[in-house]
């Protein structure tokens, strides 16, 4: 019960932390990849020039990141470790959904328009700022992924402890019954 009180109150933080993510970095992105590509070919123009060819690619890839870290991610917080693919498949559907619902919302009842959202985005035209910005999705991934490698290492020299000190006693059991 204590669980379950405790995810009624965090899934909605949950939920906004991931919307507001979600939304900005849909609307900052391509500001920061065309900061960095612009920086780029000022110092290897051949990779720049390819780069700027491919503007669209790079920004889908780095918004696809993000995507993939919140969709798996999030589930994973709210539902735990045994939940269905229907399931997160809802979950992501909503998020996404709110995505569209919200920026809505904002323009009709809060007189926010996407333009002034979209205005923040010269924070991005920095290099450092904007290499920071598109790193975040990796830097999760990876964080995620070395806080999950800890965990099972941790585990898995738990159960080597248990398994030779059962082992061990079995052993030292049946050379006292033999002996006997």
């Amino acid at each position: 019960m204590a669980t379950l009180g405790k995810a009624v109150f965090i899934t909605p933080l949950y939920l906004s932390v991931a919307w507001t993510l979600m939304i900005s970095y849909q609307l900052f992105t391509e500001t920061a990849v065309t900061t960095l590509v612009t920086q780029i070919d000022t110092f290897l123009p051949s990779i720049g020039i390819w780069l700027a060819s491919r503007v669209d690619m790079v920004v889908f890839v780095y918004a696809f990141a993000w995507t993939f870290v919140l969709s798996s991610v999030i589930p994973s917080l709210l539902l735990g470790k045994e939940r269905g693919v229907l399931v997160q498949f809802f979950v992501c559907l909503t998020l996404t959904f709110l995505t569209f619902a919200l920026l809505d919302v904002l323009q009709n009842y809060a007189g926010t328009s996407l333009a002034q959202l979209l205005s923040f985005a010269f924070v991005f035209s920095n290099p450092l700022l904007a290499g920071l910005y598109l790193s975040l999705p990796y830097v999760v991934m990876i964080g995620l992924d070395v806080r999950l490698r800890r965990r099972n290492k941790a585990k898995k020299a738990s159960d080597d402890l248990t398994e030779t000190y059962v082992d061990s006693e079995e052993w030292a059991e049946q050379n006292y019954q033999e002996a006997q």
